[in-house]
């Protein structure tokens, strides 16, 4: 009996101890500066993707089933935090102004698309798949696996972007925006990075490179997350009223990615039905992580 209750007192100082820590860890986070969080949560979501990349380590290379299920997952992922995430709080936060609410969440969603569009046709770059000759933007000589690593790169902006604006909007106080929220968006956003840093250093690798190289240059494609995940936190709260506007750009943004990227990507390989479960999968994760903590 005296052991059962000393292992049972024991067990519950180990659990209230975990519990303090990471209360304190909470408590931390939320004290941080909003720009600061978001400097965190993207340096968090740039380690996913190193962590996916460091995969080539131990797997020989990956099937394009497994691959095309996973491309699936990321778009999935990105369409829900879209809309949950992102253009639901714009719309909610334009209410009541003067202009119908609907007018800040379908100008900055265009402008988002504009935007990717026009990086699209300036960064030359090459989707997977794809054959050098296919490379798009402006014609140069560089190596196929750069423009590779620059299709990826391309992808990651407006995901730090969506983050970082994210975290901003806490400044504004508005209920819309909550500390719980901006955080499912940068889990989310996490878990499909995993796969996205396995998706360029195994290319990387079959196209002769060392593992070494290619998981420097795999993470190495998601480190403009956090430089846009400072920028997007800073603008909204130096110009409080663009957070609609903000926030529906960093939306539109994605969906460009989605539809003009990730989409093609996964359907290339004929895994239809694999990349269409994977991004419904994908859409339900990131729907679940917002309702559960928005």
């Amino acid at each position: 009996m005296g052991k059962a209750q000393t292992c049972a007192g024991l067990s519950q100082e180990i659990l209230g101890g975990s519990l303090s820590w990471v209360e304190s860890m909470m408590y931390f986070f939320q004290n941080l500066h909003p720009v600061i969080q978001a400097l965190v949560a993207t340096c968090f979501t740039w380690a996913m993707t190193a962590l996916g990349a460091a995969a080539v380590f131990t797997a020989k290379d990956i099937s394009r089933r497994i691959l095309d299920t996973m491309l699936g997952f990321a778009g999935g992922v990105m369409i829900a935090a879209s809309y949950w995430s992102l253009l639901a709080p714009a719309i909610e936060m334009s209410e009541g102004k003067d202009i119908p609410a609907w007018v800040p969440a379908v100008v900055g969603f265009l402008l988002g698309g504009v935007f990717l569009r026009g990086i699209d046709k300036v960064l030359p770059h090459l989707h997977l798949g794809f054959a050098t000759e296919e490379a798009e933007g402006v014609k140069t000589s560089w190596q196929r696996s750069t423009l590779l690593i620059l299709a990826i790169t391309l992808h990651n902006i407006p995901e730090g972007l969506a983050v970082g604006v994210a975290f901003g909007a806490l400044a504004a106080g508005l209920p819309s925006a909550t500390l719980g929220a901006a955080i499912a968006l940068a889990i989310g956003i996490g878990i499909q990075n995993f796969p996205e840093g396995l998706a360029v250093s195994m290319p990387l690798r079959r196209e002769g490179m060392s593992r070494l190289k290619s998981l420097w240059y795999g993470q190495l494609s998601a480190i403009v997350e956090p430089i846009a995940g400072v920028i997007g936190a800073a603008a909204v709260i130096v110009a409080q009223p663009i957070l609609p506007y903000a926030l529906s750009f960093a939306a539109g943004a994605m969906i460009f990615v989605v539809i003009e990227e990730v989409v093609p990507e996964a359907q290339r390989g004929g895994n239809t039905d694999l990349a269409t479960m994977g991004g419904m999968i994908g859409f339900a994760v990131m729907m679940l992580l917002d309702v559960a903590f928005g």
